[in-house]
C-alpha cells in the first residue's frame, strides 16, 4: 500500500502530492505556449484557436482573414482523400448574402491555404442557391470593386480566381452586370497578351456575352476595346 515508486536502478521516488504539484514552477507539456505549436488541421473550425492571421509573417491583406479568424464564415473545410470540400454549418440558402458574398469575394485575394479554397468554393456555392439572383444584384456596386482588385493582383492564381468568380457572377445576375463591366476590362486587357491567360480570358469574355447580351467579338487583342465601346 506504499506510494513509493521503485525504479529499476533501485532508487526510490515518492510521488508529489497535489499541493506539491501546484507549487512547482516548471511548465507543463500542455501549457498554453509550448515550444512547438501544433499545425492546424485543414478541417479545424475557422477560429483564432487554429489560425493566427495577425501573426508577424501572415498579416491579412483583406477583410476576409479577419472575419475568418473570428469564426464569421459559416462553413468549414473538410479534407478529403481526393479533393477538399466545404461543409456548411447551416443551409447556404439561409445565409444572408450581405455581407457574406462580399466577404468571400474579398477572400479571393488571399494566397494561403485554407483561405484560398474557402473563399473560392464558398463564393461559388453561395451563388448556386435558390434566389441567388435577387440577393446578388443589389450587392454589385460592392462586389465589382472587390473583383477588380482580384483581377489587378500580380499573383496568377488570384487573377484566375477573380476571373472565375466574375464569370460565375455574370451567370447569376446576367445583364445587370453589364453596366459595371467597364470597370473590369482594363485589368483583363493587361493580362490578355499573356499566353497563360489568353484563351481563358477569351472564353470568359464569350461567357459574359452569353449571359449579358450580344456583343461583337474580334479574335485578337482588340476584343477588349470593342467590348469597352459596347458597355461605355
Amino acid at each position: 500500500g506504499s506510494n513509493v515508486l521503485r525504479m529499476s536502478s533501485g532508487i526510490q521516488i515518492k510521488p508529489k502530492t497535489a499541493v506539491q504539484k501546484s507549487k512547482t514552477s516548471s511548465p507543463l507539456p500542455c501549457s498554453p505556449e509550448p515550444a512547438l505549436k501544433p499545425q492546424p488541421k485543414p478541417s479545424d473550425k475557422l477560429n483564432p484557436k487554429t489560425i493566427d492571421p495577425f501573426g508577424a509573417h501572415s498579416r491579412p491583406p483583406s477583410a476576409f482573414a479577419a472575419i475568418y479568424a473570428k469564426g464569421g464564415i459559416p462553413c468549414r473545410l473538410v479534407h478529403g482523400s481526393v479533393k477538399h470540400r466545404l461543409q456548411w454549418e447551416c443551409l447556404p440558402e439561409t445565409v444572408p448574402f450581405d455581407p457574406l458574398l462580399v466577404t468571400l469575394a474579398e477572400g479571393l485575394r488571399e494566397t494561403k491555404h485554407p483561405y484560398t479554397f474557402v473563399s473560392k468554393e464558398g463564393f461559388k456555392e453561395l451563388l448556386m442557391v435558390e434566389g441567388a439572383t435577387e440577393k446578388a444584384i443589389p450587392l454589385l456596386p460592392r462586389l465589382v470593386p472587390v473583383l477588380k482588385a482580384a483581377l489587378a493582383h500580380l499573383d496568377d492564381e488570384v487573377f484566375g480566381r477573380g476571373l472565375d468568380a466574375l464569370v460565375q457572377l455574370s451567370a447569376v445576375v446576367g445583364p445587370s452586370l453589364n453596366a459595371h463591366l467597364k470597370h473590369l476590362l482594363t485589368n483583363l486587357s493587361r493580362r490578355l497578351p499573356d499566353k497563360k491567360f489568353r484563351e481563358k480570358i477569351t472564353v470568359a469574355l464569350q461567357k459574359l456575352e452569353q449571359y449579358g447580351g450580344k456583343v461583337s467579338w474580334p479574335d485578337d487583342y482588340s476584343v477588349i476595346c470593342t467590348f469597352e465601346c459596347n458597355f461605355a
